[in-house]
C-alpha cells in the first residue's frame, strides 16, 4: 500500500490524489494515478471542471478531465501488452462504479483499498461478481476482508 501512496503523488487532480497498483505473483504489473489523458492540459493547469460546475464527489464521473487511477492502471497494462487477469489491485481508495465494472471485466480477482468511497452500487456489483474486496488498515498494516 505504501507504493500506491507514492504513485498517488503523481496525481494532477485538485480534489483527490489516488494511486493504484496492479500486482500478480508479487510482481508489479502496472500503476496508475488520477489525471488527464496524455498530452492534454491537467486540472492543475486549467482548473477543475467539476469544481467549476459544482458537481459533488461521487456523482457524474463523466464530467471530469481526468481518468481514475484504476482506469489508468488498466490502460497502462493494455498499452504495454501486460495481462492483468487474475491480479490484485491495490488502491488508495475504493473504486467507483465505473472503475468497478472495468475491474470486473478485466478479470481482477482481488481489490485491496485503504479509504472508503460512497458508492453502494460499486460495492454491490463487486460482491455479486465474486471479486474479493478487502480494506487495508494502515494502523495495523493488515487487510480485513469485506463481506
Amino acid at each position: 500500500m505504501d507504493i500506491t501512496h507514492l504513485v498517488a503523488k503523481r496525481s494532477t487532480c485538485l480534489r483527490r490524489h489516488v494511486g493504484a497498483v496492479l500486482v500478480k505473483d508479487k510482481k508489479i504489473l502496472a500503476t496508475g494515478y488520477n489525471g488527464a489523458p496524455s498530452g492534454l492540459p491537467h486540472c492543475l493547469d486549467v482548473g477543475c471542471l467539476r469544481e467549476q460546475l459544482g458537481i459533488p464527489s461521487g456523482e457524474r464521473h463523466e464530467l471530469c478531465r481526468g481518468l481514475h487511477a484504476e482506469q489508468n492502471a488498466i490502460v497502462q497494462a493494455a498499452y504495454h501488452g501486460v495481462g492483468i487477469q487474475g491480479s490484485t489491485l491495490y488502491c488508495t481508495n475504493h473504486p467507483c462504479i465505473i472503475c468497478s465494472k472495468m475491474l470486473i471485466n478485466a478479470g481482477i480477482e482481488r481489490i485491496v483499498y485503504e479509504e472508503g468511497y460512497a458508492d453502494d452500487l460499486a460495492r454491490a456489483m463487486l460482491k455479486e461478481s465474486g471479486t474479493r474486496v478487502e480494506k487495508f488498515d494502515r494502523k495495523q498494516k493488515a487487510v480485513r476482508r469485506k463481506r
